[in-house]
């Protein structure tokens, strides 16, 4: 069994880094330029992007560092507003499936017609350009972590085994008791599944915030002015970069899933 499970493990991670070096190779030998009919202005070559990296180490790693501040605070503000409402939802069902319906609606407006609206809700907020503009790019983030974190909240204490709960009130414990007792240990996995489809978004709404920004930092802006001024590499080196925050923080989050679930496993 456990050396099904290793290679199962194996797998999971060669696949895909298998397909990504294929990518690569692909791209470098400009196969993938005639199979998409692109030119090597618009798709630059993979050396050349990193050779701009390399480059530009300074500069890029003071957008990265702006573009994972908004990312992480976001991400935390929207998990915990979002286990704050399911955890309310849970308290009082009988109004908590329609508020979470209501906070579910968040999902279905797109980010990039949330960040303008917040950026004119927040300038007023400050006198500088760079508080408002953190601000409204951590709210953006914020909005779309919440509901993730609030549906897999309400699922997590609710969704217990029923038999638990009555041999809970057999021995005549207290609804506070069954809250943290059973329900808040049943929780945890749920914890895990909203992060894992809010980490992904808390990056992509920051980048996508950023193309609205007032203050022009980050690694969003950055793209957005580089494909303006036609610097298609650059914009591709920040574009592979963006990548590989994403990739880091879902990384990091696997393993911390691996530690605190392991003996649940």
């Amino acid at each position: 069994m456990k050396k099904k499970i290793s290679i199962n493990s194996i797998t999971t991670i060669l696949y895909p880094v298998l397909f990504g070096v294929l990518i690569v190779v692909l791209w470098q030998t400009q196969v993938l330029h005639k199979i998409l009919g692109a030119d090597t202005f618009t798709l630059p070559l993979p050396d050349r992007i990193l050779n701009i990296i390399g480059d530009n180490t300074a500069s890029i790693m003071e957008n990265v560092y702006a573009t994972v501040i908004v990312a992480l605070s976001g991400l935390a503000l929207g998990s915990l507003v979002g286990a704050l409402l399911g955890v309310i939802a849970t308290l009082f069902p009988k109004w908590g499936g329609g508020g979470l319906t209501i906070v579910a609606a968040f999902n279905a407006i797109p980010i990039i017609a949330i960040a303008p609206i917040i950026n004119n809700l927040t300038k007023d907020l400050s006198d500088a350009a760079d508080i408002r503009s953190m601000v409204a790019k951590m709210i953006v983030v914020m909005l779309t972590c919440m509901v993730p974190m609030s549906i897999n909240t309400y699922r997590g204490l609710t969704e217990v085994k029923p038999f638990s709960v009555d041999l809970m009130k057999s021995y005549a414990a207290s609804k506070t008791k069954i809250f943290f007792k059973l329900r808040v240990p049943n929780w945890v996995p749920y914890i895990f599944n909203a992060l894992r489809v809010s980490v992904p978004v808390s990056v992509i709404s920051a980048l996508v915030s950023e193309y609205f920004a007032e203050y022009i930092i980050g690694i969003g802006r950055q793209i957005r002015e580089n494909i303006v001024l036609a610097q298609y590499a650059t914009a591709w080196a920040y574009i592979i970069v963006a990548c590989a925050i994403g990739i880091l923080m879902y990384v990091i989050l696997l393993i911390a899933e691996g530690i605190m679930l392991k003996k649940r496993r």
